[in-house]
């Protein structure tokens, strides 16, 4: 029987690291409106109380704070891949294979909660639009400049980005539906080859 660590000693996750992990288990498998907020809490061990001292704003502000907090990930693994390959083609293939194999080991259950939240947002909900907005940008922007970095041009560069994160959202989207990596495999190795194959003339 191993120990439990208690709230507080190192390496331990704070009740705001909690409950932006929980919300974002939520919104890759369910979605913003598919878990209560008594669930959540449960889920993060945190009381009511303790959720608005960290977030105001309630759910939609932890919702927010999932969803940086993912986009701080996604850009730290892609900037790993970038760092071990001088080629962002292939460094972007990678990323989307990772991305891939966690859906799948999933069970296709858990699939990248920026679409998912996208796709339930409203009018009403303007911050979560603007985060989502800010995070899409954020990935077409650091994608953008490894091609430039590489030679592509400006304009061409901001574009092929443009196309890569939809097929990597997309992609997921369809795969997760299907029950297969069939979608998303073949969108991102005709798109990633194509670009390939333009950049090796």
């Amino acid at each position: 029987m191993t120990d439990t660590p208690t709230p507080g000693t190192p390496g331990t996750p704070g009740t705001r690291e909690r409950l932006i992990a929980a919300m974002t288990d939520a919104l890759r498998r369910r979605g913003l409106h598919g878990i209560g907020l008594t669930e959540l809490l449960a889920q993060a061990g945190a009381p009511k109380g303790v959720l608005y001292h960290h977030f105001p704003g309630g759910k939609t502000e932890l919702a927010v704070a999932a969803i940086d907090d993912v986009v701080a990930r996604m850009l730290r693994g892609l900037d790993t891949l970038l760092a071990q390959k001088t080629d962002p083609i292939e460094a972007t293939r990678r990323w989307m294979a990772g991305a891939t194999g966690r859906l799948s080991e999933t069970g296709f259950e858990s699939g990248c909660p920026l679409a998912t939240v996208a796709l339930e947002t409203t009018p009403e909900d303007p911050a979560l639009r603007e985060a989502l907005a800010r995070a899409f940008a954020t990935l077409r922007e650091r994608i953008a400049l490894a091609l430039e970095e590489h030679g592509e041009r400006r304009a061409q560069a901001q574009g092929i980005a443009a196309l890569i994160v939809a097929t990597y959202e997309g992609g997921l989207l369809q795969a997760r539906v299907a029950q297969s990596t069939e979608p998303i495999t073949q969108a991102t190795e005709t798109l990633l080859s194509l670009l390939a194959s333009r950049t090796a003339r």
